[in-house]
């Protein structure tokens, strides 16, 4: 880890420690980071307030949004926070390289993402179209179908890791079908997707293979149509050029995998550290889908979103922001604002107005495809396993964060060992 700031980069101009160097920053990587984030936010919220100073991989400044209200002033605003990164002012003044980890994250692409406006809703149409599609042709069969072939793998043994034996890799089997990749593509593409969100060294070059892999399934879709994601994209009507399909394969696999897969782990450690929960759901007396609003105001999947460039100098939560600075969205801090959460024991059942799908014209358009593997998933787990239980004590759990999020470790579970289902 440096101690100054690489490639010549200064802190944002404006916050409060401009002038004091990079050992005056919290930087959102590395070995600090990845052990403890929620301290880290809520020590830059006591510093500096809803909006905190930070420095990302390479020592790259950034603007960390710590308040809900301005999480939603950003997300909600594009006039002012563009999420089009060709106005970034380190990218244009050359203090992020192009192979830069961030780049993966928060480079330039032509897709939906990258771009606001009448572009935005031209290729977000193309997505939005292709995601309602599928979600109509029998999503729950191949979780279900898929879930069950996971366990089978393990059913006998009377003990699993739920994070490595099933949440890690089950999104992407679904997601294998519904782009119309083959299954055995499904553990790669599940690996390189996760180091892409790490960042690191090899996220590049696992970038590189998942656009090799969508690259060959576009040729094939394009010789042998199907019902797919993939084969809708290339014949929508908003007539996606050959890098702008590609571009979207790529989105909607790395982020529909690494959230849907993150969350379900989460979701599994709430009920399986809270035997009530287990119980109510195994009855039918607890519906899942409150669980999983419960996790999603508490433990996003994504913690932090990349993020948006400011389009003019501005105030936000009494900062100055200089036009072309990065910030970058702090959903869980957002989530846990005292501002708006001063008793987090406070029941949130029932109240969608969370910040983990993100929010305004960039809100996530497959929420319910997420949604529908992650309550599938679990309703198959611990129906196929009785006596589900956790094998250690609650606080023997870990996780290990990235810049963007917190990754549970492991979910050692132990149960009734079963035969293979027919």
């Amino acid at each position: 880890m440096t101690d100054q700031l690489s490639n010549g980069s200064s802190a944002p101009r404006g916050c409060p420690v401009a002038h004091g160097g990079a050992d005056d920053l919290t930087r959102l990587y590395g070995p600090d980071a990845a052990l403890d984030p929620h301290s880290i936010y809520g020590r830059l919220r006591k510093e500096h307030g809803a909006l905190a100073p930070v420095l990302l991989e390479g020592d790259i400044p950034a603007w960390l949004v710590l308040g809900y209200r301005e999480n939603r002033r950003v997300l909600d605003n594009a006039r002012q926070f563009s999420r089009d990164s060709r106005i970034w002012r380190d990218w244009k003044e050359g203090r992020v390289e192009a192979t830069s980890p961030l780049i993966q994250m928060l480079g330039w692409r032509p897709d939906c993402v990258s771009q606001d406006g009448e572009p935005h809703r031209r290729l977000r149409g193309a997505v939005t179209d292709n995601l309602q599609s599928i979600a109509g042709r029998g999503i729950r069969r191949h979780v279900t179908h898929f879930a069950n072939k996971q366990i089978d793998a393990f059913a006998d043994e009377g003990s699993a890791d739920l994070v490595g034996d099933y949440a890690e890799y089950l999104p992407m089997l679904v997601l294998t079908r519904l782009f119309g990749l083959p299954a055995a593509e499904g553990h790669n593409l599940a690996v390189s997707c996760a180091q892409v969100i790490k960042g690191g060294e090899g996220a590049l070059a696992h970038n590189d293979r998942i656009m090799e892999i969508l690259g060959e399934l576009a040729e094939r879709k394009r010789a042998e149509p199907g019902s797919d994601f993939t084969t809708g994209l290339l014949g929508h009507e908003a007539g996606l050029d050959d890098d702008e399909i590609l571009s979207h394969l790529r989105l909607v696999l790395i982020t529909a995998h690494t959230t849907t897969s993150n969350l379900l782990a989460r979701v599994l450690q709430l009920i399986l550290t809270d035997t009530s929960r287990l119980a109510g759901l195994v009855s039918g007396q607890l519906n899942i889908t409150t669980v999983v609003e419960e996790v999603m105001w508490n433990t996003p999947p994504l913690a932090v979103l990349p993020g948006r460039f400011a389009t003019a100098d501005l105030e936000l939560a009494g900062h100055h922001i200089k036009e072309g600075d990065l910030l970058v969205l702090g959903l869980t801090a957002g989530n846990l604002d005292p501002e708006i959460r001063p008793d987090t024991g406070v029941s949130i059942q029932g109240n969608q107005s969370h910040l983990a799908f993100s929010g305004g014209a960039h809100e996530c358009p497959g929420q319910n495809i997420g949604q529908a593997i992650i309550e599938t998933a679990v309703d198959v787990l611990v129906h196929r396993l009785p006596g589900l239980r956790l094998a250690v004590p609650a606080d023997d759990l870990t996780s290990t964060a990235s810049t963007w999020e917190a990754r549970l470790d492991s979910l050692p579970v132990e149960f009734v060992a079963q035969t293979a289902a027919v």
